[in-house]
């Protein structure tokens, strides 16, 4: 029987999108919890009125760098201050961004100190995945079992970049270590020999304009290291999540990895749909404001990426985050070379109305494929679930009220987050996040944020799998 005592917020009349259904009803939050979905809720303390909009689950990021530490000596220009207030004001509610550990760092450390730097400053709910660069026996055995039981339940492992690729043989100890913790496995696919390979060959052929950024990260290395990272997960027994995945072939092993059976889950990003090579390849330095990797491909890439992810091949859309200031993109001045621009754009603000506009508003999609991709998957795959990603009694009432027909010229100067540019200049859009609730608190109201630094709480995220502690098929013939 349902308590008489008063909703502290009821939102009424709007388009509700449920996972299974789009109902017209009110929602009712007590204690930062949704407790009733029905028509014509009772008395409460505060109210929206929602008719005419969209009433969506909080979205849910779990691909985004903030306050990362130096790296080739810069940091990321966002905070969790600026990264997740720049979030909120996109109708994203839960972040995941990366404890990053280098080669010789201790975890527990690097872990540690993400603590202090996001405590004070976030204004909306996160958890942390662990990038483990340095998987040492010490760390496999004294850290990691650890940092997944307080709540990190996932890994990232890089198969380039200085510092943080592991070869083979580390990546088979880290999915084993995955398979008996249930944590989830993230990988950065792309083939670094090729990368080293063909950036020395440009570079003694004296070719550093941008436009060999993409050319250097080979798509057949996408491809090829997607194909070795669903092998070793397979020899292991173990899920993995494919990141940011920018590349058609990559898509095709997926797909086929799936038809197999095999546990494999993937995401991509919007930089794979709405930018492209021609967005790099500029006359001067300004394309490095689209450098990141993998790189956006030719734009007759795109159709394949929009295929994955309209057949489920690909199950999340995230932003990668990793914001830079211009200047730093070009500190090496007028004639920088491609391989010295540092990868990473921003886009957490953007990242779900530029797939609302193309998606739903385009005829693509649905809103409940929609909400899947944005809140619901992650939140199910990284350990989130139910408490987050859904609009249920017991979630979080963590929600996004959408105007699904606002027109937005998206620009710089009315984005929150730290840096000086976005990707998207000029690029208009239709539909847009207006109010944007965090655990019952409205902490965006159409242009007015009402969330200060610290009210946002570390989620200690449950197992996504359960530990298997019984030797693989392999091992056991």
């Amino acid at each position: 029987m349902m308590s008489k005592q008063p909703f502290d917020l009821v939102i009424r009349g709007g388009r509700v999108v449920l996972p299974d259904a789009t109902k017209q009803i009110d929602i009712g939050i007590r204690d930062g919890v949704i407790v009733a979905l029905d028509e014509d809720l009772g008395g409460a303390r505060s109210e929206v009125m929602a008719e005419g909009r969209l009433v969506l689950p909080g979205g849910v990021d779990t691909h985004c760098h903030m306050d990362q530490q130096p790296w080739e000596g810069k940091s990321t220009a966002d905070d969790f201050n600026t990264g997740t207030l720049s979030a909120l004001c996109g109708g994203t509610t839960t972040v995941v961004p990366f404890a990053m550990q280098m080669r010789g760092q201790s975890l527990r450390a690097i872990v540690e100190d993400y603590h202090e730097r996001a405590g004070s400053k976030a204004r909306i709910d996160y958890g942390f995945h662990l990038i483990v660069g340095d998987p040492s026996a010490e760390v496999l055995r004294d850290e990691i079992p650890g940092l997944i039981a307080e709540g990190c339940t996932s890994i990232k492992i890089y198969l380039t970049y200085d510092g943080l690729k592991l070869d083979d043989y580390e990546v088979l100890n880290v999915l084993d270590l995955a398979r008996a913790q249930g944590a989830m496995v993230m990988v950065h696919a792309e083939n670094d020999a090729c990368i080293r390979w063909l950036t020395e060959k440009f570079i003694a052929a004296r070719k550093t304009q941008l436009r060999y950024h993409e050319k250097a990260h080979s798509e057949i290395g996408d491809r090829e290291a997607t194909f070795r990272a669903i092998s070793l997960s397979e020899l292991i027994e173990t899920p993995i999540l494919v990141s940011h995945v920018a590349a058609g072939g990559a898509v095709e092993e997926i797909r086929r990895a799936k038809a197999r059976g095999l546990p494999i889950y993937a995401e991509t990003c919007p930089q794979y749909l709405f930018l492209s090579a021609d967005d790099i390849d500029t006359h001067d330095l300004s394309g490095a404001k689209c450098v990141c990797t993998p790189p956006p491909r030719d734009k007759s890439n795109q159709p394949a990426i929009w295929a994955g992810i309209l057949d489920g091949t690909l199950e999340v859309f995230t932003s990668d985050h990793s914001p830079w200031h211009y200047a730093d993109k070009i500190a090496g001045g007028p004639n920088t070379p491609f391989h010295r621009i540092p990868n990473g754009i921003p886009g957490i603000e953007t990242r779900l109305a530029l797939l609302f506009s193309a998606g739903v508003n385009g005829g693509r999609m649905s809103l409940q494929k929609f909400a899947d991709l944005t809140a619901g998957a992650p939140a199910r795959l990284f350990g989130l679930h139910p408490r987050k990603g859904r609009i249920a009694p017991g979630a979080d009432a963590d929600l996004a009220i959408w105007d699904p027909d606002r027109s937005v010229t998206i620009t710089n100067s009315a984005l929150h987050h730290n840096t000086d540019y976005t990707p998207y200049e000029g690029q208009t859009i239709k539909g847009w996040p207006i109010m944007t609730i965090s655990r019952g608190d409205i902490v965006w109201d159409d242009g007015k944020v009402l969330a200060e630094p610290g009210r946002g709480q570390f989620i200690a995220r449950e197992r996504p799998f359960p530990p298997q502690q019984a030797l693989s098929k392999v091992l056991a013939s």
